[in-house]
């Protein structure tokens, strides 16, 4: 699809803490693209949203606005669906975050209603930077036979966790609304990525959840999970999430392991730039700092690469089709 346009004119439905902190800068850092208008339900939500961006509080209304070339969606998992739907009605290429739904059902539903359209799922660590070098070291053959991919992303979420505009309404751990909770929440991340890295996805998936820690209103909603995953050549995958992980300790850490070197990425799970990438030799033991672009954050690359989609100077490479098998084997993979 060309819009015929130099600048995409994005719309952001659901003005959550991840649309004001990290869509909305991303829109506003690349010069290729800018902000048609926000649309939220929650007019408090609306009114916490910085720069005086155009507020819309009917959706319809976003989607008829002029200059409209794509949609971010950043609604709540079980909200997806439906908007995703009204957008795809509307002929508007739509990028949604990650999980693609609350479940398998839902994520169904999406892949159908954008069927021949431009449409992704919002994977930002596909697009980090120190991310992006692994995954051309792994692929130049540098780290040799790669045997295992090793994921600790962890962060402190409790049942009272207090929205930036002081709201407490934390669905992240409404499995009527998420899905779950922290495996959901957080392993997509992984689970993408690895196929990211490898070029190739994991096939097979089984994961165990506890609640050990928050007292959740729903018990069935996790605060951590263990994930173990093979690829179909027989890459190994383990993968540790949690909510139940004090920000101060060390959590967020991936390792790709391999015959001749291991690559050890630091702070670079998450949304924001920076962190640190080690390659450790395998013959003598010696470490060395890879470099990598460490001023510019995840969604800056994925909001601008889905923007050139748009415009259609370049191609997406991530099909739904794709991202729907994983979110199913995910969904499939839980044992409680």
């Amino acid at each position: 699809m060309s819009t015929g346009r130099e600048r995409c004119g994005w719309g952001v439905v659901g003005a959550g803490w991840v649309a004001r902190d990290h869509v909305l800068p991303a829109i506003a850092a690349d010069p290729a693209a800018h902000l048609v208008g926000v649309h939220d339900r929650d007019p408090a939500a609306l009114e916490a949203v910085d720069g005086g961006a155009p507020a819309f509080d009917d959706l319809i209304d976003l989607l008829a606005a002029p200059g409209l070339d794509a949609v971010y969606v950043a609604t709540p998992n079980h909200a997806h669906a439906p908007v995703v739907a009204a957008v795809a009605a509307a002929g508007i290429p739509v990028l949604c975050e990650k999980p693609l739904a609350h479940d398998v059902p839902a994520a169904k539903e999406i892949v159908a209603a954008t069927d021949g359209l431009l449409a992704g799922t919002a994977f930002d660590q596909r697009f980090h930077p120190a991310h992006e070098v692994m995954a051309g070291m792994v692929a130049a053959g540098d780290l040799g036979v790669v045997t295992t991919v090793r994921i600790v992303y962890g962060c402190w979420l409790p049942p009272d966790w207090a929205t930036p505009i002081g709201g407490r309404d934390n669905w992240r751990v409404d499995p009527a609304r998420a899905g779950g909770g922290a495996m959901i929440d957080l392993a997509p991340h992984g689970i993408d990525l690895t196929g990211r890295l490898l070029g190739e996805d994991v096939v097979d998936l089984v994961a165990l959840t506890a609640t050990r820690v928050h007292d959740y209103v729903d018990r069935t909603a996790d605060d951590s999970a263990v994930l173990v995953g093979r690829t179909a050549s027989g890459t190994l995958l383990s993968h540790h999430v949690s909510f139940s992980t004090a920000d101060p300790l060390p959590r967020r850490r991936l390792e790709v392991v391999g015959t001749r070197a291991q690559l050890v990425a630091e702070n670079t799970l998450g949304q924001d730039a920076g962190g640190t990438l080690t390659r450790i030799d395998a013959t003598t033991g010696a470490a060395a700092p890879v470099p990598f672009d460490a001023d510019t954050g995840p969604f800056d690359r994925q909001l601008a690469a889905f923007g050139a989609a748009v415009r259609g100077e370049a191609t997406w490479p991530y099909p739904l089709e794709r991202d729907l098998a994983l979110h199913t084997l995910l969904m499939e993979a839980a044992c409680p």
